[in-house]
């Protein structure tokens, strides 16, 4: 009997996953204007974020611009002098410059994501008690999407100086 139960259980799941993966694969249907659910104008706004000193990497020694990352017509790069980072500039091909907001925190979202159980006796006591500050550049781009650049404070030349203290919440 507990055997017939666990496999009509496992059948239910299947069934289930099949079921919803069909749901997910459907193709919305188009509302009044014409546009279907989902396209530029009612989809939610994203949130990216990126290691900035990962995508740096070695060009910290080097002076001068160097692109990070190009998000369709946007190009993004920083500027560094002496080891040091002194800016971050954004350009639209078609728009030009683009406003970039810097924001300080002591939270990092780019290097905790995991989907490994991390076991607690594995991190250091001190790393509990001591928090990196973290300096964030960031810009909208013209779906509202939010790209966030996050670098340790020790990167930056002008440290917090025009940071917005932020904690995101996200």
């Amino acid at each position: 009997m507990t055997r017939e139960v666990r496999l009509l259980a496992g059948a239910f799941a299947v069934v289930g996953l099949v079921a919803a993966n069909g749901v997910a694969l459907a193709f919305a249907p188009s509302n009044d204007t014409g546009q279907t659910p989902g396209s530029p104008s009612e989809r939610t706004k994203q949130h990216k974020d990126y290691s900035g000193k990962a995508l740096l990497g070695d060009n910290i020694k080097k002076n001068g611009p160097h692109r990070l990352l190009d998000h369709g017509k946007y190009r993004a790069s920083v500027t560094v002098w002496n080891g040091k980072i002194t800016g971050m500039s954004v350009r639209h091909a078609d728009q030009g410059s683009v406003s970039v907001t810097k924001y300080e925190t002591t939270t990092n979202m780019t290097g905790g994501a995991t989907n490994s159980v991390r076991v607690a006796s594995y991190d250091l006591v001190q790393s509990r008690h001591v928090r990196t500050t973290w300096i964030v550049y960031g810009y909208d781009d013209e779906w509202g999407d939010e790209y966030l650049y996050w670098f340790p404070y020790e990167m930056i030349s002008d440290g917090i100086t025009g940071a917005i203290d932020s904690d995101p919440a996200y």
